[in-house]
């Protein structure tokens, strides 16, 4: 690293030297640094491979070009054809380390599989780097180029892009101040799915000591169901649903054809849960690149040298219905149809009744959503792995309070500003309800310690789950307080509902004909 005065740090990378920007506190952001070749050409839907080199310093004082997707997002860039060089990373690192080297956090962006980048405002690393954690963000394939099914090509091509850049973090990060053996790989909704299925995949073993999951979804397909996808994608596309034709069709159409399709999941769903939240890419449990749901890995022991922490918030769904991603229910009839096709236990619904006196039909319909899908999954994602020997710690976002917009509530994507430090970073105020106050600034520093605390040592400040008690921190205004799980209603409602993560599904209920409780093929989207 070079220690110039001015605008400009330059790094030696395995690829060549890289030009960042240093800001006047001494942070430097190197941004847009390729870790693999351009996904396209004669490499599309193949696994990523090495980087070219180059001569020279590579300017990377901007982000790169994003995957193909139709999504433009507050403050982030959007995609254009012909944008190639989507699979980069980017660093924020707080100078010359003293002392040896740091910490490493490796954040994934969420999105449903099918949309985001890591130049969104939220995600910018500074704080967290100032924090004494050298940050690192990595865009990866999405959509139909990352997830969907193609013959003849491998499965799950956006989480071999992120290995690709955990391995590019093993071989660079010390040039950056870094500890390559030292390295928390960290992600919310389909980033907090993605580290789950690191967890339990094979090709990441070794490439981080730790990881952070917030908001992880229980979404992934068997390859049966994301070959039928396939085939409508191709359909609408207008071409066959084969790995040449696949090559044949433009990422441009696939992302045209992928949205057709999803836009008609409500009506005619290939799993049940799309007919209320239809989107159609997520990991697939394919036997090879993601071996078994990472729920079964995790009970298994498979990352028990892993130290976990995992969040979830406590109204998960309001967020998704709030922006139109879900659809509305309006009769008792389709609340009772929406659990069937969950496969959530009829007697949810009067439990969750009990529970919430007065509430709208709505109300229960987002709480027993948000509980099925997210809530409950990662908390038993901290309970299997404590279980089976691993360290984890389990955490609820639960921040609430009156603004003049109205209230803020502890929804999906409300944790995300507060744990990097970014609560006035463009189009946060939407995220997180409202422009911040004081006690959130300050909540914001303790989720932010917390996650730089965890990847230094393993330590995020309350006690670990353990094979009998689950301890749960609730991150809330005025300020926090941790409870046992014991003592939780909601959880005790889903003690005796076992996930039985894999298998295909058999139809059963009014729509399916009764068998155990099994979400194999459920779908979610973020």
């Amino acid at each position: 690293m070079s220690d110039r005065a001015g605008a400009g740090a330059d790094f030696r990378t395995t690829s060549g030297h890289v030009l960042g920007m240093r800001s006047a506190d001494g942070l430097v952001a190197v941004l847009g640094i390729p870790y693999a070749a351009p996904p396209f050409g004669p490499d599309r839907f193949r696994p990523p491979r090495p980087a070219a080199r180059w001569g020279g310093v590579r300017d990377c004082r901007s982000f790169g070009p994003i995957a193909p997707q139709s999504a433009a997002l507050p403050g982030s860039p959007v995609w254009q054809p012909g944008d190639e060089e989507v699979l980069t990373v980017n660093v924020w690192v707080r100078g010359r380390p003293a002392g040896g080297p740091l910490p490493v956090l490796f954040w994934i962006h969420g999105g449903a599989y099918t949309f985001g980048s890591s130049a969104q405002p939220d995600f910018d690393g500074a704080a967290l780097a100032r924090a004494g954690v050298v940050v690192v963000s990595c865009n990866y394939r999405v959509g139909f180029e990352g997830f969907g099914h193609v013959p003849g090509f491998p499965a799950n091509r956006g989480l071999l892009d992120q290995v690709a850049a955990l391995r590019w973090v093993r071989e660079n990060i010390a040039a950056f101040g870094g500890d390559p053996d030292n390295v928390t790989v960290a992600g919310h909704s389909a980033g907090a799915g993605s580290v789950a299925c690191l967890m339990a995949m094979e090709r990441a073993r070794g490439l981080f000591r730790r990881a952070i999951a917030h908001s992880a979804p229980h979404a992934f397909f068997t390859v049966e169901a994301a070959a039928a996808l396939t085939s409508r994608i191709a359909a609408e596309a207008g071409v066959v649903p084969t790995g040449d034709g696949l090559l044949a069709a433009s990422p441009q159409l696939l992302v045209a054809a992928s949205d057709k399709v999803a836009g008609q999941c409500s009506a005619d769903p290939i799993v049940a849960v799309q007919a209320y939240d239809p989107v159609v890419f997520q990991p697939v449990v394919d036997g090879d690149v993601l071996p078994v749901d990472p729920l079964r890995a995790l009970a298994a022991g498979a990352s028990r040298d892993v130290d976990l922490l995992v969040c979830h918030t406590l109204e998960e769904y309001r967020f998704l219905y709030e922006i139109g991603s879900v659809r509305a229910i309006t009769s008792e009839r389709e609340l009772e149809d929406f659990a069937d096709a969950l496969r959530i236990p009829a007697r949810l619904i009067a439990d969750y009744r009990a529970l919430m006196p007065g509430a709208s039909l709505l109300d229960l319909y987002l709480a027993l959503f948000g509980d099925a899908q997210f809530g409950e999954y990662g908390s038993r994602l901290a309970e299997h792995h404590a279980r089976a020997g691993g360290r984890a710690h389990l955490s609820r976002f639960a921040r609430r309070r009156v603004t003049p917009s109205g209230a803020a509530r502890p929804w999906h994507t409300a944790d995300i500003p507060f744990a990097f430090g970014n609560l006035d970073a463009d189009g946060a105020a939407f995220l997180i309800g409202g422009t911040p106050d004081e006690q959130d600034r300050a909540l914001s520093r303790r989720m932010l310690r917390a996650w730089a605390d965890f990847a230094a040592c393993g330590d995020p400040g309350w006690p670990p789950v353990t094979a009998d008690t689950t301890t749960v921190k609730f991150w809330a205004v005025p300020g926090d307080y941790v409870a046992d799980d014991a003592t939780s209603d909601v959880r005790a409602l889903w003690r005796d509902i076992p996930f039985n993560p894999s298998g295909r599904r058999r139809r059963y209920g009014r729509r399916f004909a009764h068998r155990p409780y099994d979400r194999s093929d459920v779908c979610v989207p973020y």
